[in-house]
C-alpha cells in the first residue's frame, strides 16, 4: 500500500501547493522532489523499484483522465485557422526537430522525447512516449526540464512581442495556444493578455494534445525493429482516447470533469515524482550543450509556424 500513497501524497500536496504558486510547473515540480528523494544520503543502495512500478501505473492512469479535458466541439469552434494551426505547428515541429536533432548527433531517445514534448503537450507527451519507447530516466527528466523552462519563457515572452506586432487578443491567444508547451502556461500566458479569450487559447491547446496518440505512434514507428516490426498503441493511449470521446458527448456534469482534471494531475504528478526517484545528479550535470540548441530550435519553430499561418490567414 505504501508504494501507491507515497507518490499519490506527494503529487496531490504539490497540486494544492500549485494554487499559491500557480506559475510553477506542477510535474517539473514532483520530478524535482523525486530527484531529491534520490539523491539524498540516506537514499538506500537498492533504491525504491516499488514505487517506481507503481508510480509508472499511475502516470498511465492519469494520461486517460487527460481526455477529460478535450472535447471535439470545442476544438472544432475555432475555425480553420485554428485547426491549421494545431495540424501544422504539431507535425512541422515534430519532424523538423526530429531531422535536426538526429543530424545533431543527439541520442535517438532524447530527439523523440523532445520532438513530441514541443509540439503536443511537454511533459506529458514526453512520459507517454518514453513509457513506451523505453527511454532512459535521464533522457526524459532532461527532456522535461528543457520543455517546461522554454513554456515559462515563452509564457512571457509572447504577449510582449504580440504588442509588438500589433495582434489583437483573439489572434495572441491562437498564437499562444498552438505555441506554449504546458496546458497551465497557457492558461497564465493568456491570463497576461486579457480579453477573455482564454477560451480561444485552450481550445488550440487542448487540440494539439488530442494529435497525442499520432504522434505516439509516429515516434514507435519510427523507432521499431525486425524484432518489433508493428506499432502498437499502448491501452492508456486508448483509453485517453475513450476520454475524449465521453467528455465530447457531453454525458458528465462539470463538477465531474472538475474533479477528472484534478485527479489528471495528482496521477501525473505521481508519475513524475516516480521518474524523479530514479535519477542522480549525475545523469544530468552538465547538460549537453546541443539538447539546449535542439530545446531553443524546437521553440522557434513551434512559435514561429502559427505565426506564419496568422499572417496569411
Amino acid at each position: 500500500m505504501t508504494r501507491w500513497l507515497v507518490p499519490l501524497a506527494v503529487a496531490a500536496a504539490a497540486a494544492t501547493a500549485g494554487t499559491v504558486a500557480p506559475l510553477a510547473s506542477l510535474l517539473l515540480v514532483c520530478l524535482l522532489l523525486g530527484a531529491v528523494v534520490a539523491n539524498a544520503p540516506l537514499r538506500g543502495r537498492s533504491g525504491f523499484p516499488d514505487i517506481e512500478a507503481a508510480a509508472k501505473v499511475l502516470l498511465r492512469w492519469g494520461i486517460v483522465l487527460l481526455g477529460l479535458r478535450l472535447s471535439v466541439g470545442d476544438v472544432a469552434a475555432v475555425g480553420w485557422t485554428g485547426i491549421a494551426m494545431v495540424l501544422v505547428t504539431v507535425i512541422v515541429t515534430f519532424r523538423l526537430t526530429q531531422v535536426v536533432g538526429r543530424r545533431m548527433g543527439l541520442d535517438t531517445d532524447l530527439v523523440d522525447l523532445v520532438a513530441a514534448g514541443f509540439s503536443i503537450c511537454g511533459a506529458a507527451a514526453i512520459a507517454a512516449v518514453q513509457d513506451s519507447l523505453g527511454a532512459r530516466r535521464s533522457n526524459a527528466a532532461l527532456g522535461v526540464a528543457l520543455v517546461t523552462i522554454a513554456g515559462t519563457t515563452m509564457m512571457f515572452a509572447i504577449p510582449v512581442l504580440a504588442t509588438v506586432l500589433g495582434l489583437d487578443p483573439r489572434e495572441t491567444s491562437l498564437w499562444m495556444g498552438a505555441s506554449i508547451h504546458e496546458v497551465a502556461q497557457v492558461v497564465a500566458g493568456t491570463a497576461l493578455v486579457g480579453g477573455g479569450s482564454i477560451a480561444v487559447a485552450m481550445s488550440v491547446k487542448l487540440g494539439r494534445v488530442m494529435m497525442l496518440v499520432p504522434v505516439h505512434h509516429a515516434v514507435i514507428r519510427s523507432n521499431r525493429t525486425p524484432d518489433c516490426p508493428r506499432a502498437t498503441v499502448p491501452w492508456f493511449l486508448w483509453g485517453f482516447v475513450a476520454a475524449i470521446a465521453v467528455r465530447s458527448a457531453q454525458v458528465l456534469p462539470d463538477a465531474v470533469l472538475d474533479v477528472g482534471s484534478w485527479t489528471a494531475n495528482v496521477l501525473l504528478g505521481a508519475g513524475m515524482f516516480g521518474l524523479g526517484l530514479g535519477l542522480a545528479v549525475r545523469d544530468l550535470w552538465p547538460v549537453p550543450p546541443r539538447a539546449l540548441l535542439l530545446a531553443a530550435f524546437a521553440t522557434a519553430v513551434a512559435t514561429g509556424v502559427p505565426l506564419a499561418i496568422l499572417a496569411v490567414a
